[in-house]
């Protein structure tokens, strides 16, 4: 099992609109990274009034925010523009390496950054080898591309053994 627990999120909820980003602030948490597709919204779609408002959101409580994307530009930039905010795109994901230079470029450090992805073997791990604490959410939409579905089903069995595992926990 061992293994598998270096894929799990140290929280699984719905949706990153869900999350109590209050509650994380007054924890001592100054920073969100965010994936884009799949996480704020359908992969491929443009921000929309709710990821606006949740970035704006953000801001009034005093967040700094970065978009890391494996993306390219022509697909990060409009987004970041659109919700006001810093983006790396091409990131590597898993790699760590981009996770860092975010953290760099907002000032923040691994204690002060949180991470929300929908995927575990490119978001999850690699917040979690960059010492990030990791908020996987549910996908927002079933229609992704061959290679994400494909990874859905290998995650599925950790997700499975995460579950049962007794690690899994809803509160932040």
């Amino acid at each position: 099992m061992a293994l598998l627990e270096r894929f799990y999120p140290d929280v699984y909820l719905d949706s990153a609109y869900e999350i109590d980003y209050k509650a994380l602030y007054e924890k001592g948490y100054r920073a969100v990274i965010f994936d884009i597709d799949n996480t704020l919204v359908p992969h491929g779609a443009p921000a929309d009034v709710r990821s606006r408002t949740l970035f704006a959101e953000l801001r009034r409580i005093g967040y700094d925010t970065m978009l890391l994307s494996n993306n390219k530009e022509p697909r990060v930039k409009p987004f970041g523009d659109a919700v006001s905010s810093r983006y790396l795109c091409k990131a590597g994901k898993p790699s760590p390496e981009n996770y860092r230079k975010a953290m760099a470029i907002m000032g923040t450090a691994e204690d002060t950054t949180l991470f929300v992805g929908d995927q575990l073997f490119t978001d999850v791990w690699g917040a979690k080898k960059a010492g990030i604490y990791s908020i996987l959410v549910k996908p927002i939409h079933p229609k992704e591309e061959i290679q994400i579905v494909l990874k859905r089903r290998l995650e599925w069995i950790v997700l499975f053994c995460y579950k049962h595992s007794g690690k899994e926990r809803k509160e932040l």
